[in-house]
């Protein structure tokens, strides 16, 4: 199985099948028992992985740092700002320079497309820590917390509730392809992509599973054995007021937690922000997954190099 992996950009989950997704959950669930067990685990050993971050971070860099560190590899840091693409260098001349220093890359930008030109012009991986359209590492780290606290993947019914942008898309594209229910609670207008909106719903019609984009909250939320709050309004957005105002309804608190299973988890890929999207009694809550979420994007990524890099 690890030989499909090998050289493979992560750019979009749309790009793995469930079985390869199953198989780099088992990964890193291997690799969060060797860190606590301390059992060292350097298989990336002499590599250099770059990193390149033109939006903010706190979770993705140091998860990555970090878990690069544990493979025994080195990063390097930098943001568009300080390097000549401020000025004005082509992407395809600094991927092409790139992929001779480094055995990957790892990039948080903006456009999709950003991406995919980087993947375009180098022959090592390129790993997408974020763009506008997907955030496929938290999608992993959202599967793997799922499963540990569930048991299992497959049959759950998700309830989404905030900005339908990266970490809402992911997830429709996840729980379509690994069985689980979706609903995704947001004002009308607010919609998720059409193209993602068309992948998930044509995958959870073939695997019999239910994809639903809905206004109400309350059918969102019932029967849920997962409740995922995430900001009203992401990185880059200008419409940060009209936004606050167009989902002031749709807070996850006791009342509206309470219409989930009574042994349903919560999950929030951070950061949050009490009052608005969540309050502070959910998010410190018995229910509360949020800080396992948030290990277990180390883990995953840390999967997703060792796989890709090796």
């Amino acid at each position: 199985m690890k030989d499909r992996f090998r050289g493979r950009d992560f750019l979009t989950l749309m790009d793995f099948t469930p079985v390869e997704i199953g198989y780099m959950l088992d990964v890193a669930q291997e690799f969060k028992r060797k860190r606590l067990m301390k059992e060292p685990h350097p298989y990336l050993q002499g590599r250099t992985i770059a990193m390149v971050f033109e939006k903010h971070s706190t979770r993705t860099r140091f998860s990555f740092q970090a878990g690069i560190a544990h493979l025994g590899a080195q990063s390097f840091y930098s943001t568009p700002q300080t390097m000549q693409l401020a000025r004005g260098e082509p992407i395809k001349d600094t991927a092409r320079i790139l992929d001779r220093y480094c055995d990957a890359l790892v990039i948080r930008t903006y456009g999709q497309e950003i991406v995919e030109e980087y993947a375009e012009y180098m022959k090592n991986p390129v790993i997408n820590a974020l763009t506008n359209l997907a955030h496929p590492c938290q999608g992993l780290a959202d599967l793997l917390t799922i499963r540990e606290h569930k048991g299992k993947i497959k049959g759950n019914k998700l309830a989404y509730v905030g900005d339908a942008y990266n970490v809402c898309q992911t997830l429709m594209v996840v729980s379509s392809l690994m069985g689980i229910d979706c609903y995704v609670a947001v004002p009308k207008g607010w919609a998720p992509a059409k193209v993602i909106v068309d992948f998930a719903e044509d995958n959870a019609k073939r695997r019999g599973t239910e994809m639903v984009v809905t206004d109400d909250l309350k059918e969102a939320l019932t029967g849920a054995d997962v409740v995922y709050a995430n900001t009203f309004h992401s990185m880059g957005h200008k419409d940060i007021e009209e936004r606050k105002k167009a989902f002031a309804k749709y807070q996850i608190n006791d009342e509206t937690m309470g219409w989930a299973k009574p042994d349903a988890i919560f999950m929030h890929c951070l950061p949050g922000y009490r009052g608005e999207e969540m309050t502070d009694s959910v998010i410190e809550g018995p229910q509360s997954a949020v800080f396992d979420e948030g290990e277990n994007r180390m883990h995953t990524e840390k999967a997703v190099l060792a796989l890709v890099v090796a």
